[in-house]
């Protein structure tokens, strides 16, 4: 199954995980990502540490448990390639998904793509 219809119909959380360069970790719950295809996703991301460990560290690690009993899910191993610093081009994304935009929210937002390096199972090791 593509990345694309994956993400299209799973529901359930998804959590990002970055590093900075001396290797202290940060994790955040982000919305699913957008899926250019199966080898690029992108995120909007706001200027907090998340983003900022990618500046210098360019790898992360997304996980997304489905909703449901047991344990279902994918995880994405990513580096980044780029960011859209385009207000127009990032607002255009956040119509495609609403839930990712907080009422009364105006802060700077970016879309972050990233390389999808791998994609393993939530749980075991790679299919």
């Amino acid at each position: 199954m593509s990345l694309y219809t994956y993400f299209k119909n799973a529901k359930g959380t998804g959590v990002l995980a970055t590093a900075d360069s001396d290797g202290v970790v940060d994790i955040a719950v982000y919305a699913k990502p957008e899926v250019v295809d199966d080898t690029m996703v992108a995120f909007i991301m706001k200027e907090r540490l998340s983003r900022e460990n990618l500046k210098s560290n360019p790898r992360a690690a997304y996980m997304f448990i489905e909703k449901g009993e047991g344990f279902k899910g994918k995880r994405l191993y990513l580096t980044k390639v780029r960011e859209e610093t385009n207000t127009s081009i990032v607002q255009e994304f956040i119509k495609r998904q609403p839930e990712i935009a907080e009422s009364g929210d105006d802060s700077r937002k970016y879309l972050v793509y990233f390389q999808v390096d791998n994609v393993w199972p939530l749980v075991g090791d790679k299919i």
